[in-house]
């Protein structure tokens, strides 16, 4: 799967094949696919697409996907984990660094070409790869819920995520 528009804010680090992603989604009620879905369900569109303010971990690993709602997160708290992260990476001097976002999610930042990764492709502090820590909130219906899972992204360029994360950011303001 590879990350989809979600019509909200959203922050995808990783590839096609490999990412975590915050996002906000925001269904159109105008949509076709949304009108259908909604006529379905016996409901007018714009309650089927509901308000849009409940974020959500997106993650897929070697294609196996899913996710998780996080309720009652508020914008800030997403805008606060990207601004760290993005302040490690202007800060970033070549070495490893965490961002902590919680019991939810964790990300472990090690520059790309080390001994661990693929050999070099991005090299030093141009890219990094991440190994993403993601725990779902305890779910008593969901047998696999609280199970924590780990996603290693490929080397991603510093310059296209710090562009990521400002357009993330600016989606929030």
């Amino acid at each position: 799967m590879s990350p989809v528009a979600v019509g909200g804010p959203a922050l995808f680090i990783g590839t096609d094949t490999d990412y975590v992603a915050l996002v906000r989604p925001e269904l159109d009620p105008a949509d076709p696919g949304v009108r259908q879905a909604a006529a379905q369900a016996g409901v007018p569109p714009e309650e089927f697409a509901g308000a849009g303010d409940t974020w959500a971990v997106l993650i897929e690993h070697d294609g196996e996907g899913g996710g998780f709602e996080l309720p009652g997160v508020r914008d800030a708290e997403p805008a606060d984990f990207a601004e760290r992260l993005r302040a490690e990476l202007v800060a970033a001097t070549g070495g490893p660094f965490t961002v902590d976002g919680g019991a939810l999610l964790r990300l472990d930042a090690r520059p790309a070409g080390t001994a661990t990764d693929d050999g070099g492709a991005g090299g030093g502090a141009e890219a990094y790869v991440f190994t993403a820590h993601v725990t779902p909130p305890d779910d008593p219906s969901d047998d696999d819920a609280g199970t924590p899972l780990t996603v290693e992204t490929g080397p991603l360029p510093v310059a296209g995520l710090l562009a990521d994360l400002d357009t993330f950011l600016g989606s929030l303001a």
